[in-house]
C-alpha cells in the first residue's frame, strides 16, 4: 500500500491508540469499528441538518420537536466523532475472561462518551414523546428524572469491574420498565384522547422507542457487562439501535407532526411580536391612556369648570361635581 492510500485511510487507532492515563486496553475496537462509528455519526450529522432544514419550513411557534429533535442527533454525532476518533473512552479490568480470541484479554475498552450522549439525548427523546402526548409537566420532569438514574446507573455498572456492576444492572432495568409503563400506559392514553392523529404518530414513535430501549439492556449485558462480543460488534449493536432510537424515529416523529398544531398539546406559545409584554401590552396601554384622558377630560367639562379630573380621588370628585351641577340647574 503507497503512503498515499495509509493516508487517505481511516488512521485514528494508529493515531489515539489503546492507552490512556497509562492503561492500555487490550479488547478495543478495530478500523473496522472506527469506520462503522463515522458512517454512524455522518449520518447524525445529516439528520441534524435535514431536521434544521424542516425546521425552518415552519413558524417559529411550531419548531419546538424540530429543535428537541435535531439537538438529539447534533449530540449524537460529537459522541459517535469521538468514538469513530478512539477517543472517549477509558480500559476497564474485565469480570469475565473469555477465550475467543476476539475478546481474550484483561482490560476492556470502555466508552463512557456514549453514556454523557444517552444522559443529554434519551431525556430530549422523552420530551419529544411526552409533549406529543400532551403529558403535564410535573410529570415530564419525573419521567426525564428516572430516566438520568437508568443511564448513570448503567454507566456505573460500565465502570465497575466485579459482580457489584449487576447491582446497578438491575436498578437501570428497574427504572426502564417505569419509563416503558409510562410510554404504554399513561401517556398512550393521554395521546389518544387529544385525536386520533395524535395517538397515531404517537403510538409509532412510543412503541419503537420502547422496543428499542428494551434492546440496550440486551447490549450492555454482552458487550460492558459480560464482555461476550467483540468491540467492534459492540459497534454494530449500539450503532444500529442509536440510529433507529434517533434518526429514524426523528423522522416518523416530524413527519406524523407535519399538520398538528403544538397549541392542541397545551404547547401555546407565542412568537416575540405576539407577546403582549413585548407589543400588545404597550399598544393597549397607550389606548388606555388615551380613553382615559379623553374620559377625564369629559368628566372636567361636566364638572364646575375644575378641569380635566385626573385619576383616582380628582375622578371621584368631578363626577359628584357633574352631578351636583346637573340637579343645581333642575331645580332653578
Amino acid at each position: 500500500m503507497s503512503a498515499l492510500d495509509k493516508r487517505a485511510g481511516n488512521g485514528a487507532i494508529n493515531t489515539n491508540g489503546n492507552t490512556v492515563n497509562g492503561g492500555t486496553a487490550d479488547i478495543a475496537i478495530t478500523t473496522h469499528g472506527s469506520d462503522l462509528y463515522f458512517a454512524i455519526c455522518a449520518a447524525m450529522g445529516t439528520a441534524t441538518i435535514v431536521f434544521m432544514c424542516l425546521a425552518l419550513t415552519k413558524p417559529r411557534q411550531h419548531r419546538i420537536f424540530h429543535y428537541i429533535t435535531s439537538g438529539v442527533t447534533m449530540v449524537a454525532t460529537i459522541a459517535y466523532f469521538s468514538m469513530g476518533s478512539n477517543l472517549g473512552w477509558t480500559p476497564i479490568e474485565v469480570e469475565y475472561h473469555r477465550s475467543d480470541s476476539v475478546v481474550r484479554g484483561n482490560y476492556r475498552e470502555i466508552f463512557y462518551v456514549r453514556y454523557i450522549d444517552w444522559f443529554i439525548t434519551t431525556p430530549l427523546l422523552l420530551m419529544d414523546l411526552l409533549l406529543t402526548a400532551g403529558m403535564p409537566w410535573p410529570s415530564v420532569l419525573w419521567v426525564i428524572l428516572v430516566d438520568e438514574v437508568m443511564i448513570v446507573t448503567g454507566l456505573v455498572g460500565a465502570l465497575v469491574r466485579s459482580d457489584y456492576k449487576w447491582g446497578y444492572f438491575v436498578m437501570g432495568c428497574a427504572a426502564l420498565v417505569y419509563i416503558v409503563y409510562v410510554l404504554g400506559f399513561e401517556a398512550r392514553k393521554h395521546a389518544s384522547a387529544l385525536g386520533s392523529d395524535i395517538g397515531r404518530v404517537f403510538l409509532m414513535t412510543g412503541s419503537l422507542t420502547t422496543f428499542l430501549w428494551i434492546m440496550y439492556p440486551i447490549a450492555w449485558g454482552v458487550c460492558e457487562g459480560g464482555n461476550v462480543i467483540s468491540p467492534d460488534s459492540e459497534a454494530v449493536f449500539y450503532s444500529i439501535l442509536d440510529f433507529l432510537a434517533k434518526p429514524v424515529f426523528g423522522t416518523i416523529l416530524l413527519f406524523g407532526h407535519r399538520n398538528i398544531d403544538p397549541a392542541r398539546l397545551g404547547l401555546r406559545i407565542r412568537d416575540y411580536d405576539e407577546d403582549p409584554m413585548v407589543h400588545g401590552g404597550i399598544q393597549r396601554e397607550k389606548r388606555g391612556g388615551t380613553q382615559g384622558g379623553s374620559s377625564n377630560g369629559a368628566t372636567g367639562n361636566g364638572a364646575t369648570g375644575n378641569g380635566a379630573a385626573g385619576n383616582g380621588v380628582n375622578l371621584t370628585f368631578g363626577t359628584n361635581g357633574h352631578s351636583n351641577g346637573a340637579t343645581n340647574g333642575e331645580t332653578v
